[in-house]
């Protein structure tokens, strides 16, 4: 399917699929949020603000670096007219298509190709239109972008390339629209994969991702492409990957997610205040691999994670395992 050519069919026939999935003015169009967004208060602007949703962000940040680094190039499938999801919309007017360009509906060798360029030290920024048909290219990504440099010895690497992918569920996805794929990708030595909670965060962490000399990949909880909006800076601006974000202080336990997810922890967070009356500190890892195990991991925390920990053992993932199996053979057994 062209979707550039569906788009434009559709467009004029007035398509209820484009009017709900293809706004241009910004407004939120998704159906059966569970979730409330809540804005960024943490994060300090400079210069000149504004408000954006989350693909607009997205949208500005790869303005800003292919303006930045005139050998960069952005490619995937109907990224040309602006993308499914309107987050390179502008880029091909204003850059050419000789650094804006579609390609073929083949995963594995958009990412092949995001390989190769890199591997000869062009900037490569590519999109899998939907994370769903990432699989494809896992071959390519875990046994040639993240191995590169070590097979090697360090001659050469794919440090330049950047792959952002839209994940997660809409409501009207169905399977093969709506799956979050980055537990996959979390074991593999040599990639980062990182997953943004709203505009501020998309915008900073998908520029440190594109600087990063590392192979990166970019989860964009598509939910959030409209349904999140915030002040965001217009200034070039990066945050730092592999750094859990404390969203919130509390005293009581401990709530840790990332992506859509910490919203919906808010929410948690908020029902145990005025229920309990307890405070619940929560934070965003941000960076899933690597994760931030200095910031979860101390040994105040650890104690509100799970009553066994000692400040001799703060390795918690082992005591939450610990913890888990406990449970599971008392309730089987």
């Amino acid at each position: 399917m062209i979707l550039s050519k569906l788009y434009t069919r559709s467009t004029r026939r007035g398509s209820k699929f484009f009017r709900l999935s293809l706004p241009i003015n910004g407004r939120p169009s998704c159906r059966n949020i569970h979730f409330t967004y809540y804005p960024d208060t943490r994060t300090v602007r400079t210069g000149e603000v504004k408000e954006m949703n989350m693909f607009q962000a997205i949208n500005n940040a790869l303005h800003l670096f292919l303006e930045k680094d005139k050998t960069s190039v952005f490619f995937g499938e109907d990224v040309e007219f602006g993308g499914v999801f309107r987050c390179s919309i502008g880029l091909k007017d204003r850059f050419g298509q000789s650094r804006v360009f579609n390609t073929p509906l083949c995963e594995q060798g958009i990412v092949g190709f995001g390989i190769g360029l890199a591997n000869v030290g062009i900037t490569a920024i590519a999109e899998i239109q939907f994370a769903d048909y990432i699989f494809p290219a896992f071959d390519q990504l875990v046994n040639e972008a993240a191995k590169c440099r070590y097979r090697s010895g360090g001659q050469f690497d794919c440090g330049k390339l950047t792959v952002r992918a839209p994940c997660g569920a809409v409501g009207h996805g169905a399977l093969y629209h709506s799956q979050s794929p980055e537990a996959y990708f979390a074991h593999t030595p040599g990639l980062r994969v990182v997953v943004p909670r709203g505009p501020v965060q998309a915008k900073g962490l998908l520029l440190s991702c594109i600087e990063e000399q590392d192979p990166c990949i970019f989860f964009e909880p598509k939910i959030l492409y409209r349904t999140a909006i915030d002040t965001v800076s217009l200034d070039y601006y990066k945050l730092p990957l592999e750094k859990a974000e404390i969203v919130r202080e509390g005293d009581a336990i401990t709530l840790i997610g990332w992506g859509t997810q910490i919203h919906v922890l808010l929410e948690t967070a908020d029902l145990v205040q005025n229920e309990l009356g307890a405070s619940c500190e929560v934070i965003d890892l941000c960076s899933i691999l690597p994760w931030d195990a200095e910031t979860v991991c101390n040994v105040s925390r650890l104690r509100r994670l799970d009553e066994s920990s000692s400040p001799t053992k703060p390795r918690c993932p082992k005591v939450l395992e610990a913890r888990s199996q406990r449970q599971f053979r008392k309730n089987v057994f």
